[in-house]
């Protein structure tokens, strides 16, 4: 298992998150403005996040969809060297860096379709563009036409069976991994790209990072299609994006379970090996405070996102419900700037839930990747568990106005509310448990969150944290054989995780359940990691 399935995103659209003019001259100074963010990674580390989406950050003439430069910082938000220096910070702090593709058009200013603006049919970028012919002329009077994305003829499309192309884009993606040490990109508008296009860059990205994410957005349509060995590791989960508000806005949790059992139940969920990008809002829609009727219900979503499987993402600001809608058919109002203190002036109580929705998806694996099981539904409250091995965590919500007498059995002898470290009744192996309007509950054996570290042994959480399997990295047995982990795999038939590991010693390749893998025999961890 890599990294970016244990992660939590922070997504940030740069050019309004620093409040850069609408359009660039190439005459303007460079300004850095996207310094700022070093200020705020002390919180992103509370929020536990694993790393950061940046939208678009290279050099463009207005939105940074419409790209000048695959190598070049937009001078609007500082240069290679300063982008660098945040690369550095944030890995510093164990925050990794994706970057925002968009490879499939580029603006009218690209170098290479200037040069088909002057030269003609004896430019040698002909072919570089989708459907460019001298049969006609351009919505921009071109004396030539040419593929728009969408329609949009700002967006030049760039034709991505051309070998040229391909190259200056796997050229660029290169520069980026080996002169920053980014670690993912998201390919904007991914439905439009050609596969042979996303075959090729994976297995160059791969080559370079074998953990290196590829995430695509993607709207409709089936996400086995792009989400695969072949192409990406993960694509944009809008078919639960809009179950996620809208079953709390029709008071209809079963809207939302349908979407997941579908996607990843284990009677034949049909993404049941992918790790779907999960999200609330982002730079393309309305803010989730904008689009929920009730705002009482904005805690329970986040907790429903994090509990949920997939990949949980924050969109900068949201963590403290601000709004945000489209008007005038622009995005303006969803790209803000923001200030930091200005946040810290908010009411904060939902950032205090995500943090520590934050410390509970990294101190219980099963948050992380276990099985999803539904165990009670009605329209207004909904109760499913999470299980990884033998490690079961409840998530309850209740999205009604009015207190609901929660039911239901456990083996576990003893439970506690982890969000709010309340215990829960256990009587003769059932659980009662009066819930709170508008409130959502975490239900585990083990409160490893809100306790206090002892100081004379490794708190729980840190001992958690030794669940998460590093890919290549080098385990001791406690018997004293030492091996190389090469995959964590899923057992075909019952999901549970495999860990796949080789002996140092022969060669031999082994394969444990990841619980045992993880676990103790007696008081002894069976494996530690060494290197």
């Amino acid at each position: 298992m890599n990294w970016y399935d244990n992660a939590i995103i922070y997504h940030i659209y740069p050019l309004g998150f620093c409040g850069a003019p609408k359009f660039s001259d190439d005459t303007d100074e460079v300004s850095y403005r996207l310094d700022k963010i070093l200020d705020w990674i002390p919180h992103l580390k509370e929020m536990n996040v694993d790393a950061v989406y940046f939208g678009p950050v290279f050099e463009s003439v207005e939105h940074g969809y419409d790209t000048i430069d695959y190598k070049k910082i937009d001078r609007r938000l500082g240069d290679n060297n300063s982008f660098r220096y945040i690369c550095d910070q944030l890995h510093e702090n164990g925050i990794r860096v994706i970057l925002d593709g968009v490879f499939n058009h580029v603006g009218r200013k690209f170098p290479q379709f200037v040069d088909v603006q002057k030269n003609g049919q004896n430019s040698g970028y002909c072919d570089w563009f989708q459907n460019l012919n001298f049969g006609g002329q351009s919505p921009y009077g071109d004396p030539f036409w040419y593929e728009g994305w969408h329609g949009h003829y700002n967006l030049v499309k760039l034709n991505l069976r051309n070998v040229g192309v391909c190259d200056h884009i796997i050229d660029a993606v290169n520069y980026w991994i080996e002169s920053f040490g980014i670690d993912g990109i998201r390919f904007d508008a991914a439905d439009c790209i050609d596969f042979d296009f996303f075959k090729r860059i994976h297995n160059f990205c791969k080559g370079k990072k074998r953990d290196f994410w590829l995430m695509g957005e993607i709207i409709h349509g089936d996400y086995n299609r792009w989400a695969n060995n072949e192409m990406l590791d993960s694509v944009t989960n809008y078919e639960c994006y809009k179950g996620l508000y809208s079953s709390h806005n029709d008071k209809n949790y079963f809207e939302i379970d349908y979407s997941i059992n579908r996607q990843s139940g284990s009677n034949g969920g049909i993404y049941r090996n992918i790790n779907l990008y999960n999200f609330v809002d982002n730079h393309d829609v309305n803010r989730l405070a904008s689009t929920l009727n009730n705002k009482a219900h904005l805690p329970l979503v986040y907790t429903l996102m994090y509990a949920m499987p997939g990949i949980p993402s924050i969109y900068y600001g949201s963590e403290y419900g601000i709004e945000g809608r489209k008007e005038n058919n622009s995005d303006d109002n969803l790209r803000p700037c923001l200030h930091l203190n200005d946040m810290n002036s908010l009411d904060d109580s939902l950032y205090k839930h995500i943090v520590k929705l934050g410390r509970i998806y990294r101190a219980y694996p099963a948050m992380r990747t276990g099985a999803y099981e539904k165990i009670m539904i009605t329209n207004q409250q909904l109760l499913f568990k999470k299980v990884l091995g033998d490690q079961v965590i409840y998530v309850a919500l209740n999205l009604a106005d009015y207190e609901f007498d929660l039911n239901f059995g456990t083996h576990l002898p003893n439970l506690v509310d982890v969000l709010t470290g309340s215990p829960v009744d256990v009587s003769n192996g059932n659980v009662h448990v009066k819930m709170r309007p508008y409130s959502s509950m975490i239900i585990v054996s083990d409160d490893i969150v809100n306790k206090e570290p002892d100081n004379d042994t490794v708190s729980a959480v840190e001992e958690y944290k030794d669940t998460e399997i590093v890919i290549g990295a080098k385990y001791r047995h406690f018997k004293g054989n030492e091996y190389e982990v090469v995959a964590v795999a899923r057992h075909s038939e019952t999901m549970e995780e495999l860990v796949i590991y080789k002996s140092l010693n022969d060669g031999e390749i082994w394969a444990r359940p990841k619980s045992m893998f993880v676990g103790k025999s007696g008081d002894v961890r069976r494996f530690t990691k060494i290197g």
